[in-house]
């Protein structure tokens, strides 16, 4: 399904000391490995519908989903508003963990600390079904930990800025200088709200040398995990995603390679570059994705009715 997004205009961000109102930031243990994380609850103190587990990309942190640019931006309070919780890690290699991590970790290595953070975030903080939120190189990370769950774990995936044929080559993260690389990271900056680049240093962090050198194995890692995951998959490509080919024959195939999936959703964003959740699109993209995930908790009380 293909649909097409308005991007608000951009607004004077309000001063937040750094966090959305609302939002705090715990520390998960991850078998001896500590993960910094942020986490929203809906305010009204009731228990939440479902937590979304928000996964951000390369060389980001957990800050990616409570941009500051613009009040609409931040997916940690529009998820709270809308009676979710919402738990956004620094995935392994940054954070609280890069001490500990000094390289990170590969991708498969990512998933067995976060499957073990997740155990403890329930036990603590957000009990109840979990819906995976992905950005780019963390949605490699949410199809590698659906493809090895049961099926009941996650009530579904949706993931951005992440495909599976590269437009260019992951190498040229192993660059020094970096050329190019804002182009592919960010496309048109007017795509993005007034102040996202002065508020942007707390959201950016190194890309852990293992993770880069996982990020050139993806073609052979994708073509084992999609289809092994049994849960409904929702990608999202910006009009403006240069890192990925998005052909309908390649999003087709993709589609196809979640063979397993009881429902697959392709969809493009129009007006929005790669790094979607802090552009001007980022409250249309979330709101999608939260359709999603209601959509996901329908069938699930659908079925569990049978």
């Amino acid at each position: 399904m293909m649909l097409t997004t308005t991007a608000h205009p951009a607004q004077e961000a309000s001063a937040s000391g750094g966090l959305s109102p609302g939002v705090r930031r715990i520390t998960l243990d991850a078998a001896g490995i500590p993960l910094s994380a942020l986490l929203s609850e809906p305010a009204d103190g009731r228990p939440p519908r479902a937590t979304v587990v928000a996964l951000h990309g390369g060389g980001m942190s957990a800050g990616y989903f409570d941009g500051q640019a613009h009040p609409d931006v931040s997916l940690l309070t529009l998820g709270a508003r809308l009676g979710c919780a919402v738990l956004a890690l620094d995935r392994p290699g940054y954070g609280a963990s890069a001490p500990h991590l000094p390289t990170g970790q590969r991708l498969l290595e990512q998933a067995a600390t976060v499957r073990a953070a997740l155990a403890d975030a329930q036990a603590r903080h957000v009990p109840g079904p979990l819906f995976l939120l992905a950005h780019s190189f963390g949605g490699k990370l949410a199809l590698a930990l659906a493809a090895d769950a049961p099926p009941d774990a996650f009530l579904g995936l949706d993931i951005s800025g992440c495909g599976h044929r590269p437009a260019v080559s992951a190498a040229l993260l192993d660059r020094g200088a970096r050329t190019g690389l804002r182009r592919l990271n960010w496309g048109p900056l007017r795509l993005y709200p007034d102040g996202t680049f002065s508020e942007i240093g707390a959201v950016v962090a190194p890309m852990p040398e293992q993770e880069i050198e996982s990020a050139l194995e993806w073609g052979a890692l994708s073509r084992r995990l999609l289809p092994r995951v049994r849960v409904p998959v929702r990608f999202t490509f910006a009009e403006h995603e240069a890192w990925w080919r998005q052909s309908d024959a390649d999003l087709t195939d993709l589609a196809e390679q979640c063979s397993a999936a009881p429902r697959v959703l392709v969809d493009r964003l129009s007006g929005a570059g790669h790094n979607i959740s802090l552009g001007c699109a980022a409250r249309a993209y979330h709101l999608r994705a939260l359709a999603f995930l209601d959509e996901c908790l329908d069938a699930g009380a659908r079925s569990a009715a049978r």
